[in-house]
């Protein structure tokens, strides 16, 4: 098969939800047989997420809690974009906000696709190194604790189940390849 036989035409779209963060989309659409159905979909603004990564092979994370699942988590660095903020900006910001450390060196690893099935969201990857602390900028709203863990024992806490948050998951993957296969 070829794309153009896979190609689903949307012929109706309406707004079901428009939140702060998400906006929910119901669509029409013509499918390759020729026949109708419906798609709903998350439309999200994209995000970063930043392996921030000290010269002795130890790694940022943060410790939150996350509401939907009424639990605290072990992730990486991350947020969203604003709108018009470029993906480096943002990683940038995201770091110093939510951790206070600023990164001399910056490298874009991967774009991801965590939804396929439900969300149109991106997320940016990037490396940090050559790291200074300059402060922590929290948005009132946001509490974490920030841990420098070394890589090696993050990886464990995938294996472990103490590390699920996919994004995580997914980027101290992509760090063990850097550091052990040369990416």
């Amino acid at each position: 098969m070829t794309k153009s036989d896979l190609h689903e035409e949307m012929l109706e779209s309406r707004d079901v939800f428009r939140g702060k963060l998400l906006h929910v989309r119901l669509d029409r659409v013509k499918l390759p047989n020729g026949h109708e159905a419906t798609r709903e979909y998350i439309v999200h603004p994209g995000a970063v997420v930043v392996l921030a990564l000290f010269d002795n092979g130890d790694i940022l994370l943060e410790r939150q809690h996350r509401y939907p699942l009424h639990r605290d988590f072990y992730e990486l660095p991350a947020g969203k974009l604003d709108a018009g903020e470029t993906e480096l900006a943002c990683a940038q910001r995201e770091l110093l906000e939510e951790t206070g450390y600023v990164a001399q060196n910056w490298r874009h690893l991967t774009t991801i696709h965590p939804c396929i099935g439900y969300s149109d969201e991106r997320l940016e990857y990037f490396l940090a190194r050559e790291l200074v602390h300059e402060g922590q900028q929290l948005d009132g709203d946001e509490f974490m604790e920030i841990l420098r863990v070394p890589w090696q024992q993050a990886v464990e806490w995938v294996r472990e189940g103490r590390i699920t948050d996919t994004k995580t998951v997914g980027g101290l993957f992509w760090l063990e390849k850097i550091l052990q296969a040369g990416w």
